[in-house]
């Protein structure tokens, strides 16, 4: 019997009932799913750092925005599929004050959380042109946007920027841009998993290839603001949050909730498209609409199909912590460097035990302390590392389900771990080190 922080032989028998061929291969909710019978059978918690769930506590001008919602009876009220004025007016000027980029309300759309947002898009936009066949994915990424692409029939491309970054990234992109296959490109950034961020020098690149090739870039900023080695909290001042909109017209913008205002539980999100595609006209769109305007489109067509709109309370709420933020009274970005700060402390414990840190660099700039990180362990591969970390009480996701090509390395989450765990972390890691000595 080895002598592990968690019990080995628990750990082994529920690995084997779990019937996962792969730890490496499972998806995050049945990683989640197998430390909880884990903990459950052996009653020891886990350094948990398979979810991006936010550590903190929502909004506070949110959750009162929301409740008064309730109480003047809102919720009795379907709300209109493309959102409460309200709403879209605080959306049109949050991007104008922290991304400095100019959009009409009409092409700001609530979405349920930007997980319905990215299925909008890849149904709306992927049908533009017929003789195309679907998205080009910058890898590393979030695994269940290539599901819903799949779930829809879609083909998709891929590749790992870790070798392609700066100038690099222009000739690699325009490899697939220029097969005429590509009807839009998806990325994150910050990125998840790997928390990459694009300097404006890769936007600028993706940008001017989006126009050359008439592409739309599905831009996802789920953790708008969060590279926090720039201030981007101050509205209407610079710096902005990079984004790929000061390059291209061919855009769609994805903003979380969930994260920045730790607002996860309502599902509410924001689709932000750009005024010129949001009144280009796709002909081919009539394969499958009424319309042949992609706004048209994409409202009255896909987001009635899916959701018939967004939950009309939340929307009050998001509409409220907007409003708060763009008038420089709620600063989001203060309230959310807690992550930052933990990554900082976290690193440096997995790394004086013997770990990497698998993307480490924006070009030639250290990666900056966020939501995430990646480890590595000499010797290991990422499904092996993750399978051993279980009987160490250590959760995480392999890299081999974000598209990554560093089949080495992990994905960390650092959203749920309390800074009185970290004694705890640093004991079974140190432990995990003298048991496979580098």
């Amino acid at each position: 019997m080895k002598d592990t922080p968690i019990n080995y032989q628990v750990v082994t028998d529920k690995i084997k009932e779990s019937g996962l061929t792969s730890i490496g291969g499972a998806t995050i909710r049945e990683i989640k799913k197998l430390i909880d019978q884990i903990e459950k059978a052996t009653g020891e918690k886990f350094i948990r750092m398979e979810m991006g769930i936010p550590g903190l506590p929502p909004a506070q001008i949110a959750i009162e925005a929301e409740i008064d919602a309730l109480h003047r009876g809102i919720a009795a009220i379907y709300p209109d599929i493309y959102g409460i004025q309200e709403l879209k007016t605080e959306i049109s000027r949050f991007v104008k004050l922290f991304l400095d980029i100019e959009v009409n309300t009409e092409g700001c759309i609530p979405t349920v959380g930007s997980m319905m947002g990215a299925f909008a898009s890849f149904l709306t936009i992927n049908r533009m042109y017929a003789d195309r066949e679907g998205t080009l994915f910058i890898d590393p990424g979030f695994p269940v946007q290539k599901q819903q692409v799949r779930i829809l029939g879609q083909k998709y491309y891929s590749f790992d920027v870790y070798d392609y970054r700066g100038d690099k990234l222009r000739d690699k992109l325009e490899s697939y841009l220029s097969t005429g296959k590509i009807s839009s490109i998806l990325y994150s950034n910050p990125n998840n998993p790997s928390w990459i961020c694009f300097t404006d020098k890769e936007l600028r690149i993706i940008g001017e290839l989006a126009n050359k090739y008439n592409v739309v870039v599905i831009e996802d900023l789920a953790y708008f603001g969060m590279d926090f080695r720039k201030d981007y909290s101050q509205p209407g001042q610079p710096p902005y949050q990079p984004t790929v909109a000061k390059y291209t017209d061919n855009y769609l913008l994805l903003i979380s909730s969930s994260k920045v205002f730790s607002y996860a539980g309502q599902r509410v999100g924001m689709m932000v498209i750009s005024d010129k595609l949001f009144n280009t006209q796709a002909p081919d769109l009539l394969r499958y609409y009424k319309f042949d305007k992609v706004g048209q489109a994409m409202i009255f067509g896909t987001v009635y199909s899916i959701s018939s709109g967004t939950a009309h309370t939340p929307q009050y709420a998001l509409a409220a912590v907007l409003k708060a933020v763009n008038e420089g009274r709620y600063n989001f970005v203060e309230v959310v460097r807690e992550y930052g700060a933990k990554a900082k402390i976290m690193k440096k414990i997995f790394t004086d035990n013997g770990f990497n840190i698998v993307y480490d660099k924006d070009e030639d700039n250290p990666i900056a302390d966020g939501f995430y990180f990646t480890f590595s362990y000499p010797g290991f591969t990422g499904d092996e590392l993750l399978h051993e970390l279980m009987y160490y009480g250590i959760s995480a996701i392999s890299l081999a389900i974000t598209g990554s090509e560093r089949l080495e390395g992990i994905r960390a989450c650092v959203s749920l771990i309390k800074r009185e765990q970290f004694p705890d972390l640093e004991y079974r890691l140190k432990k995990f080190h003298e048991d496979h000595p580098v």
